[in-house]
Parts: C-alpha cells; structure tokens; sequence
C-alpha cells in the first residue's frame, strides 16, 4: 500500500490540522509513493527500534522525531543520527501527536485505563466527577500507571469533587483548569507554585506513564488496512531510583 494511502486514512481518523501551532505532526521522513507492507507503532524512535525494523517499514510515532527545522545534519548528534540510520534503510516516519491527543488519547486513558465516565471536553482537557479524598486518588492513580514515586501539589484538603485529565505534558494549561483536581505529567516547581496560588490540586502520572497506550490505541483503528502493524515496546526514557 502507498504511503500516501495510509496517511490519508491516518488523517481522516485524526487530522493533521488539529494539531498545535508549535507542533510537527504528520509526515517526517519518507515519500507518499512508498510502498509500504509493514507498519510499527511507537512513542518515539530510537536506534534500537530502527535496527528491529524490517526495511521499508512506516514506523507511526506520537512524538515527532523533528520538532523545528534542522540547520545541519551531524551524524553524531540527535535526531540526524537516527535520521541517517532511517533513511539508509528506506524507513518513513508519521507522527501523531498533539491532533492524536485531542482525537483518542486523552479520551481513551480517562475511560479505558481509569476507568472514568468523560462528562466533557475541551481541546486537551477531560472532565469527570469524583468523590473521594486527594490521598484515596493519588493511591489510584499510582497503582494505575505504575508509579513508584507520585509528585503532588496539595493545594486543599477538600474531597475531590471534580477532575481534569491531559496526558503528556499539561502543566502550562492550569489557569484553564475548572477542577478540584489536575491529573498531568511533568509538572515543574513554577507549575505547582501557580497551582498552590490557584487552589488547585495536581498529581504527576508520568509523561511517558500517560502515553504508552499510543500504539494499543492505533492498532486497532488500523486493522481496516490489512496490513501487518507492530506495537514496538517503547521504553521510557527516565530511570527511578
């Protein structure tokens, strides 16, 4: 199948026009007139993931591998070390980020891995109803996304009537946040200050905690393509000591 089938359908699942104005979703790497029989889904590429790919393949990303434009092209450096390793093996690169985010991903983790009825959204942001102490969710949401060390912002003691959900990297949005609670990752120090200042709780769930169900998500909305999909095991970047 050409490439440009594929991401024509890539588009009317989750169009590319929602994404960001900062961001680079859609075709990073390749041409439309490839031919395309293997697809692998991935958060991010790294030089493991383009050695178990077979050559040819489409590797489907969340995070684009280029965020702005490159002014040179080292090969020692990232992303052009990845960048050469791909095109020496003929492999194209799609990213679906901040449009999946809006599209799927939010929605999904809220009611598919918490388990939560959406009452509505806003662009990046979930809503749903709760009822319970800050300490009853924090230990949820811990055990939910597997986390070892869960960094909070304890604004109030208040029972948590109300939260917001954004996967990924939500801090920067909290003066839009109409909730008792933010769930989010990357939460940093200026972020939990404005949050205290707000009366806003927040609990970090992790960056990658909140996005590894990217590939789960989009293979099943392409298996009308009947071509062979790969969920790669991404790996998170950080480890907790």
């Amino acid at each position: 199948m050409r490439l440009e089938e594929i991401y024509n359908v890539l588009n009317g699942l989750s169009p590319f026009e929602l994404q960001a104005s900062w961001d680079n979703s859609g075709l990073i790497l390749g041409s439309y007139d490839q031919d395309i029989t293997t697809i692998v889904l991935s958060i991010d590429i790294d030089e493991e993931l383009i050695e178990s790919a077979e050559e040819g393949s489409l590797i489907i990303t969340h995070h684009p591998l280029i965020f702005s434009g490159i002014k040179s092209m080292d090969f020692a450096t990232y992303p052009s070390k990845l960048l050469a390793k791909m095109i020496e093996k003929k492999i194209a690169n799609v990213a679906m980020h901040t449009n999946f985010d809006q599209t799927h991903l939010n929605r999904y983790v809220a009611e598919k891995v918490l388990g939560k009825k959406v009452l509505n959204s806003d662009a990046y942001l979930i809503y749903f109803d709760e009822n319970k102490s800050f300490e009853e969710l924090r230990a949820e949401v811990a055990n939910t996304f597997g986390l070892t060390h869960v960094k909070s912002v304890i604004a109030h003691d208040r029972i948590i009537k109300r939260v917001a959900l954004c996967t990924g990297s939500g801090a920067s949005m909290i003066r839009e946040i109409d909730a008792d609670l933010f769930l989010t990752g990357d939460i940093k120090y200026h972020d939990a200050m404005e949050a205290k200042a707000l009366g806003v709780n927040m609990i970090d769930i992790g960056h990658f905690e909140s996005e590894c169900f990217f590939g789960e998500i989009l293979a099943e909305n392409l298996k009308i393509l009947g071509l062979t999909v790969i969920i790669s095991s991404s790996k998170n970047p950080f480890t907790y000591l």
